[in-house]
């Protein structure tokens, strides 16, 4: 392939629903340990790649370096509007998930809604955090592409590591046999222990909150105990304070625990 046709290839692979475009050194890494296939993996300096995986991905130290294809620094610098600082850059092929099989099975690890989320490096952060927890998946509404390639580079490339996808609207979810909590406000002070581990875990932004056609359809509301005249957390934030009082509480048995 011409170095020409490199800059239209990535600009296209932004768009494809059926890639992922993965911008640096860690959205890489993650993806690779996790399963993903690489289409192209091309780097601006093979010896700082071969240096960055030996020192944060030892395990990768066979395999990475010898996917990636160098590239000059010129050509490297338009595959990305914001080209990665680590040098190198790839497109892989997006996992295909089917929301009906992630709702219906039964391991034991809730799931994260994210109603709406505008803020794509957010959203990544959500998927970072999700994964870390091991969360069943993190599903989004909106118009917003929950593997954008802002949000993978938010993520850190763990997109990779459980389901991401767009759901359907409230009423879809709040009828897949699995509780529907709403984080609001005006919800009962969280319980982590008392957390059915099989519930979908509903977050707005913190700007607008929750929908009221999703809270109708919420089982139940739960908050976030915070001090007094605080008014509302981060979106990653609040996903990951809910996430690790579950994972943390003696009750639930995470998944790769």
């Amino acid at each position: 392939m011409s170095d020409g046709s490199l800059i239209p290839r990535f600009g296209r692979a932004r768009r494809d629903p059926a890639l992922a475009v993965l911008e640096g050194f860690h959205p890489l890494k993650h993806a690779l340990r996790f399963g993903a296939s690489p289409v192209i993996v091309l780097t601006r300096d093979p010896q700082q790649l071969a240096r960055l995986t030996a020192q944060l991905a030892p395990d990768l130290i066979d395999r990475l370096p010898a996917l990636a294809e160098p590239v000059t620094a010129e050509l490297f610098e338009q595959l990305a509007p914001l080209p990665p600082s680590t040098g190198v850059i790839a497109i892989a092929e997006r996992p295909a998930v089917d929301l009906a099989h992630v709702l219906e099975q039964e391991d034991p690890s809730p799931l994260v809604l994210l109603e709406d989320p505008r803020d794509l490096g957010n959203m990544g952060a959500c998927v970072r955090v999700a994964a870390a927890a091991a969360a069943g998946a993190v599903l989004t509404t909106g118009s917003h592409d929950p593997w954008h390639p802002d949000a993978i580079r938010g993520a850190a490339g763990l997109h990779f590591a459980l389901p991401v996808a767009r759901a359907g609207d409230a009423g879809e979810l709040a009828g897949a046999g699995r509780p529907l909590l709403a984080l609001d406000p005006e919800g009962a002070a969280l319980d982590p222990a008392a957390l059915d581990p099989r519930s979908i875990l509903a977050f707005g932004s913190e700007r607008r909150g929750l929908s009221d056609e999703l809270l109708a359809a919420a089982d139940a509301r739960v908050s976030i105990p915070m001090r007094e005249g605080v008014s509302s957390l981060n979106l990653a934030t609040s996903v990951a304070a809910v996430l690790f009082a579950w994972r943390l509480s003696p009750r639930p048995v995470p998944r790769g625990a």
